[in-house]
């Protein structure tokens, strides 16, 4: 599976992007899916994750009420809405592909990472 992340940007803070995230090779729509992030000097973090069938989703502290994420199991795309945005949202936002078919916080559990796409807030 190749991953692609798409939709970062420059964006003002209290502003909004998409993320999205598409697969090549094959499906991932019976995987778990989650959004990780790192900004320049810190460790890679959890966003938000989505099981198989959108039915249960996991957000960070952080993300909890600005972001959105969801999937489209038939176009094989899952989505990242951000919201609100602030200056400590800026980072490569990576899309991965968890091996089971629920999405979790732990790094360990995904086996397909995209490239990342840059999001930079301005203040």
């Amino acid at each position: 599976v190749q991953l692609q992340a798409s939709g970062g940007g420059l964006v003002q803070a209290g502003g909004s992007l998409r993320l999205s995230c598409a697969a090549s090779g094959r499906t991932f729509s019976n995987n778990g899916v989650g959004w990780f992030r790192q900004a320049p000097g810190k460790e890679r973090e959890f966003v938000a994750g989505v099981n198989w069938n959108g039915g249960s989703i996991l957000y960070a502290d952080s993300a909890k009420g600005r972001f959105t994420i969801s999937r489209d199991r038939v176009k094989n795309m899952v989505y990242l809405q951000m919201g609100t945005l602030k200056p400590d949202d800026a980072a490569v936002y990576y899309c991965a592909v968890h091996t089971s078919a629920y999405a979790n916080r732990r790094e360990d559990g995904y086996r397909y990472w995209g490239q990342g796409t840059l999001v930079t807030v301005s203040s």
